[in-house]
């Protein structure tokens, strides 16, 4: 008995972290208006869709190396843009404002949202975050 509610545990969560390689057009719609808005010349390398128990993620990844993660909704959750910078109009413009008031010359190069706040890192490797009002609340350097 032991031996077989091990066995549907372990195939159960074998299947909570399905990873699919999918095509552009398989990406919610959202997801793909928003590529094609930031992201036009971008070569896409793959896309794929991540699967668990709770949720279903899209990651995209470009042939620079820069990538995208989408919730199930199409929306971003989380832009690296490793040897590049994030693009203008995704960075919301009070973040943008804040960062140019403190580090004028520094770049965003990642920028990560989620139901708290927002976490920004900058091509000089500082790393802020904002609340969702924008507000500053740290810095990590």
């Amino acid at each position: 008995m032991l031996l077989a509610g091990l066995f549907v545990l372990s195939t159960t969560a074998v299947r909570a972290d399905d990873d699919k390689a999918i095509t552009v057009d398989q990406l919610p719609q959202k997801a793909q208006q928003f590529i094609k808005k930031y992201f036009p010349e971008e070569k896409i390398a793959y896309a794929k869709m991540d699967r668990d128990f709770f949720d279903t993620k899209y990651d995209v990844v470009f042939t620079n190396a820069s990538k995208i993660e989408f919730l199930k909704n199409g929306e971003w959750k989380e832009i690296d843009c490793r040897h590049t910078v994030v693009p203008a109009g995704i960075v919301p413009a009070q973040i943008t404002k804040k960062i140019a008031e403190l580090y004028p010359k520094a770049k965003v190069t990642e920028i990560d949202r989620d139901t708290r706040d927002y976490e920004v890192k900058l091509d000089n490797q500082i790393e802020l975050t904002f609340d969702l009002k924008f507000n500053l609340i740290d810095i990590d350097d």
